[in-house]
């Protein structure tokens, strides 16, 4: 099976996904098929050392079908590449032959947005680390094989004093708290979690006190990179949406198309590509400073979320509003396009915080 592949299988239960906001399994299994699980794993582990962009290309495409399943698959990545970076071999055997999905687990009630500050504390547990946190949303709840956790530091007491631990999902104590009933991305299981276990020294995916380090250089670069292809991702499907619609619907009176006999609709039409242009190349601008490690590659990485998640809310405002009612009742998937547009710019780094990280660091002013 290949991304085309695993896109059609998407497509086909994309609707469904939405509408009965169903975890979808038969994506996921298709991803594991493929063996996109394991694509950014580096190659000594047994994947395919896929780098950002290639991550990237299939992110956005796997979102052109369903954003649910393109949520699903960039957190996954962002919980892989912290376990290739803690040289967690069972795990990584697990991700790169496609039997284990992972997610991340950081947000929490007490410190909503700021991701990178969880206030649960880890405690030591005689040869263990006992692990108490309340988790506000996390992506593939009661789904995933393991999780990425969160947690503040065994006896820390600043903000960015963490750890993060790798936890199975069939551990005691491990409980996902109701369903996920989103505006949008409803298929993704973003449900809260509770993380009342004990687990092994060997849970360690980073130094104690270490959580903070490993966020900032390997989760935030390969999340805001991923949540940017998202977003691109829903945009370009409202625009292939939009664009069909009006060059086939037609005004018999007039005996033209939308497209033909209406400016404004062709206007819209003009300023959802040029939005979605200018997006996309932030974006292989970002990659390239990455890929260069320039030295305002940090900068590019904090304001890529925020151009995509501004654009794609622009594009399918600009779709709904070219195709009317027919967008609005759910004729075309413009719709859901729409409500999955929202989520990125409220999902932390929200797109006000990365507004004044950008802010701060151009006025030489720490971030933290």
């Amino acid at each position: 099976m290949n991304l085309e592949e695993v896109c059609a299988v998407a497509r086909e239960n994309a609707a469904l996904t939405d509408s009965e906001a169903r975890w979808p399994e038969k994506s996921i299994t298709a991803l594991s098929s493929a063996g996109l699980l394991g694509l950014t794993i580096p190659k000594e582990f047994g994947g395919a050392g896929a780098g950002m962009r290639e991550f990237a290309r299939v992110t956005e495409e796997l979102a052109t079908v369903c954003g649910s399943t393109a949520m699903i698959y960039l957190m996954h990545v962002c919980g892989a590449q912290v376990i290739a970076g803690a040289r967690q071999r069972s795990a990584l055997d697990g991700i790169v032959t496609g039997k284990l999905l992972t997610t991340l687990a950081f947000s929490e009630k007490g410190s909503r947005s700021h991701f990178w500050a969880p206030v649960s504390r880890a405690e030591q547990n005689g040869g263990g680390i006992r692990i108490r946190a309340d988790k506000s949303f996390v992506t593939s709840a009661g789904h995933a094989q393991t999780y990425v956790v969160a947690s503040g530091s065994v006896g820390g007491s600043a903000a960015t004093e963490s750890t993060l631990y790798l936890v199975g999902g069939s551990s005691a104590g491990v409980r996902t708290l109701g369903p996920w009933t989103g505006m949008g991305l409803r298929g993704n299981s973003s449900a809260p979690m509770v993380f009342d276990c004990v687990v092994g020294e060997d849970a360690r995916l980073t130094a104690e006190g270490g959580g903070f380090q490993a966020m900032m250089q390997i989760v935030l670069p390969w999340f805001q990179v991923g949540s940017a292809a998202v977003s691109l991702g829903i945009a370009k499907a409202a625009l292939a949406d939009a664009t069909r619609h009006v060059s086939s619907a037609r005004l018999e009176h007039l005996g033209e198309s939308l497209a033909a006999a209406v400016p404004g609709v062709r206007a819209r039409i003009a300023k959802m590509q040029l939005t979605l242009d200018a997006a996309r190349a932030y974006l292989n601008e970002a990659l390239s400073k990455i890929e260069n490690q320039a030295p305002d590659a940090m900068l590019a990485v904090l304001g890529v979320k925020a151009t995509a998640a501004e654009a794609v809310v622009s594009v399918t405002d600009e779709a709904m509003r070219a195709c009317g009612g027919a967008a609005f009742s759910r004729h075309l998937s413009i719709e859901r396009n729409f409500r999955d547009a929202r989520a990125a710019s409220i999902m932390a780094p929200t797109t006000d915080i990365l507004y004044d990280f950008i802010g701060k660091a151009l006025c030489g002013l720490p971030l933290f």
